[in-house]
């Protein structure tokens, strides 16, 4: 599926806007059937968030869903299907085949002789917003389709530590500092890997600063023994001289980790494996690369050593057994009521 996306040899067939989510995406079909979620390129690698951007208005990137797929994969969770850059031509990949009329409809030509589309969304879709080529290229990230819902249906979750999405109130976790307490007596928190999978993902949202982790998906076959599917990470990346130190609040409440997580985030801390150095080499084969500046890449070894910052001194508080749950013995799936007492 890689070399599909990323080679610019096979052409789409079909594009369709996308519904739902606040900003467009579109539906991609290539001659095979095959189908990808394509996000535009909506502003420049040196571009960084402002300050005065709440979390739920800021751009989704399409350099953000890159690397948080090469992120993910150098973390070894594995939970990201396949993103990779491409160059599309907006006249004869999109104009040209598209069967959205809504979509056709908002194509023009700018002052300066681009082609620009802005589509139709929650946000950002406006003549002021639009997606301008150069003259008609554009850069942007194409993800791999999950398999269909007849074949795998998934089920949606929300994140018990999901921000409140409003300008004033905070939500519950933001002002009870025993809420993990609570969560672990919650299903499916209370038995199996589900907490331990929110603490995955706590981290990997944390090294690329995107908090807009409002919900989550699991494949509903499996039930309580599945693991989260790492989705729409297009948010991620947006402030290198910034960490958002509340997205690892689940992980300072909770003080939990799986040993192979715990020994991984160790061992890219080491000079030699160091974490912005695999990043680089990896991203390094994409196409559209570089995909991150290097700001951004010394910003995750900077938020790396906060994690293990937290977890030594949760380990320290309450004793190594119960913040290190050992997934290397075969213990996967052990009751979190039945972890040892907590080291007072």
């Amino acid at each position: 599926f890689l070399k599909l996306i990323k080679g610019n040899v096979v052409s789409f067939t079909s594009t369709a806007m996308k519904s739902g989510g606040t900003q467009l995406k579109l539906i991609m079909t290539f001659q095979n059937y095959g189908q990808a979620l394509f996000k535009p390129m909506k502003q420049t690698r040196e571009q960084e968030t402002p300050p005065d951007f709440f979390y739920f208005s800021d751009f989704e990137r399409h350099n953000a869903e890159i690397a948080a797929f090469h992120l993910d994969k150098i973390l070894d969770f594995r939970r990201v299907p396949p993103v990779a850059g491409r160059l599309v031509n907006m006249t004869k990949e999109i104009r040209d085949v598209t069967r959205d009329k809504k979509l056709w409809r908002t194509f023009f030509i700018s002052p300066a002789n681009n082609v620009c589309f802005y589509g139709e969304c929650s946000y950002y879709c406006s003549t002021e917003h639009a997606l301008c080529g150069k003259p008609d290229q554009i850069e942007g990230s194409l993800a791999a389709f999950l398999p269909d819902l007849a074949l795998a249906k998934r089920k949606t979750w929300r994140n018990p530590w999901r921000r409140s999405y409003h300008k004033r109130k905070k939500a519950e976790w933001e002002v009870d500092p025993d809420y993990c307490e609570e969560v672990k007596q919650t299903p499916p928190y209370d038995s199996g890997t589900r907490l331990l999978d929110i603490m995955d993902m706590t981290v990997f949202d944390f090294l690329m600063g995107n908090m807009d982790r409002h919900h989550y998906e699991t494949f509903e076959k499996f039930g309580n023994e599945t693991f989260i599917i790492h989705l729409d990470n297009g948010r991620g990346f947006g402030k290198h001289s910034h960490d958002e130190m509340s997205i690892l609040v689940p992980l300072t409440q909770c003080c939990r980790v799986r040993k192979s997580t715990h020994l991984r985030l160790q061992l890219l801390a080491k000079e030699e494996y160091k974490l912005s150095m695999l990043m680089a080499e990896s991203l390094v084969r994409d196409r559209l690369s570089p995909i991150l500046i290097q700001p951004h890449l010394d910003a995750m070894d900077r938020r790396l050593r906060q994690v293990l910052n937290v977890l030594s001194e949760c380990i320290e508080k309450e004793g190594y057994s119960y913040v290190v749950e050992d997934d290397l013995q075969g213990h996967q799936g052990t009751d979190h009521a039945h972890t040892g007492p907590r080291r007072r």
